[in-house]
């Protein structure tokens, strides 16, 4: 009988498109950045006719104003207490006044009787702001040209490219950001331990709550 090589299996990092996550931006295999902003809501419904119009014109004069794609990332997740209800419990054994201590676990049990046979979801807005050298109309040619012979492989930036597209994207998010107070939306860039995290908890949805993530060494980008 011949003997037939098994398919080699790729790992999640192969399959992932970051190759890196320094200094508070997401680096892709081909050589484009990415930052990712977390942004507030409002309640579009409890507005008036006049303010719902002004929110209208002013996202639309937002829109107009981007000359780049977007990506508007909504995540849904079930509501996880446990951390706030075992500091609940802690809080109750150590209450020296025993109606507050009676009151503290009526309200524990409240909160458990209320999640049993339900899924509490959370909603959490995020507005990913990406830099190409591809989409830079101010690059040459050439400029643009070189950067598509490694746009299937993982490609090296040099300190200097990297700082100069770093700086670029930061430009586009105080540019976004600027846009969204204007429609009364805040909102905050994710540092590098915070967008660690969030590709952590989307990828180990079921690990990420029995397991806590630890900290992770920077690569290093080539100088």
């Amino acid at each position: 009988m011949e003997n037939k090589k098994l398919p080699t299996q790729k790992s999640t990092q192969d399959l992932l498109e970051i190759s890196d996550i320094k200094d508070d931006v997401l680096m892709l295999k081909n050589g484009t950045l990415r930052a990712v902003l977390m942004v507030s809501s409002i309640n579009f419904a409890l507005k008036n006719q006049d303010e719902q119009t002004a929110i209208i014109e002013a996202y639309s004069s937002f829109l107009n104003s981007i000359s780049y794609p977007l990506q508007i990332v909504i995540q849904s997740r079930g509501l996880d207490i446990d951390e706030y209800l075992l500091k609940l419990e802690q809080t109750a054994k150590q209450q020296t006044n025993e109606l507050l201590r009676m009151q503290t676990l009526d309200y524990i049990q409240f909160l458990q009787e209320l999640l049993v046979g339900q899924s509490i979801m959370s909603k959490k807005f995020f507005l990913i702001v990406p830099y190409s050298v591809l989409e830079d109309k101010k690059k040459g040619f050439f400029t643009k040209f070189s950067n598509l012979f490694s746009a299937s492989s993982v490609v090296r930036l040099k300190r200097k490219q990297y700082e100069e597209y770093r700086e670029q994207l930061l430009r586009r998010v105080g540019h976004v950001q600027s846009g969204l107070e204007g429609i009364g939306l805040q909102s905050v860039m994710l540092d590098t331990a915070s967008l660690i995290e969030l590709f952590y908890n989307c990828y180990n949805p079921g690990l990420s709550k029995r397991q806590k993530l630890k900290d992770v060494d920077k690569i290093r980008i080539e100088e």
